[in-house]
């Protein structure tokens, strides 16, 4: 179980929240939260990217000059990777990137993720009935009390997407807003520093306790 003190809107402590999820071993965390990350970026990739061979090239059919007595290299093609406009030797083709990872394994590495970076976290009460209207200065300067740079990576996990923070939060460059049900490896370890709503660690703890 770990423990986190709870910030108000002004910066000041209002309470503990705590947080009991499994995570993986020590010796294996590193290990399975790597395997995670690396199966959601590949698993990301379209795999659409293709070159031509030079069977695929346009043209090329007619012999460039005979075989012998000119005195230049002999060459069948106009279309041999060894010219210009030719084709593409061992160039990339259409293909699957993803990597399967059983479920069980996922959702051990994203709780051992997020324990990982309560370090860096700081979790607040919720604020959104703070913000009758959008307003991004208001929601710079919170961040300021609560000790956070509005200049870092931030990321916000609030319970669900509210629409006065989210339209506060966007045009604050380098912060992202996910909801609790939707955490995922890439954005937890990107972030510089985390910014947690006490109802969003009510909400992580319902969807991935075990």
């Amino acid at each position: 179980m770990v423990e986190c003190v709870v910030q108000d809107w002004q910066g000041q402590e209002a309470g503990k929240a705590s947080i009991d999820l499994k995570v993986a071993k020590p010796e294996s965390a590193s290990h399975i939260v790597h395997r995670a990350l690396l199966r959601q970026m590949h698993n990301a990739r379209q795999g659409t990217l293709s070159s031509k061979t030079r069977s695929e090239v346009r043209g090329g059919g007619k012999k460039p000059w005979r075989q012998k007595g000119t005195g230049r290299a002999r060459a069948g093609s106009s279309r041999s990777p060894l010219w210009k406009g030719g084709g593409v030797i061992f160039g990339p083709k259409p293909r699957d990137f993803s990597i399967k990872m059983n479920r069980k394994e996922r959702r051990l590495a994203l709780r051992t993720a997020f324990q990982s970076r309560l370090e860096d976290a700081v979790v607040v009460q919720d604020f959104a009935d703070q913000l009758p209207r959008p307003k991004t200065s208001e929601m710079v300067e919170a961040m300021k009390r609560w000790g956070i740079d509005p200049t870092d990576k931030v990321l916000f996990i609030l319970p669900e997407m509210q629409e006065m923070v989210v339209l506060s939060l966007r045009n604050i460059s380098r912060v992202e807003i996910i909801s609790a049900a939707n955490l995922n490896i890439f954005d937890l370890l990107n972030a510089n520093r985390l910014v947690v709503t006490a109802s969003a660690m009510e909400k992580i703890q319902e969807v991935y306790g075990d």
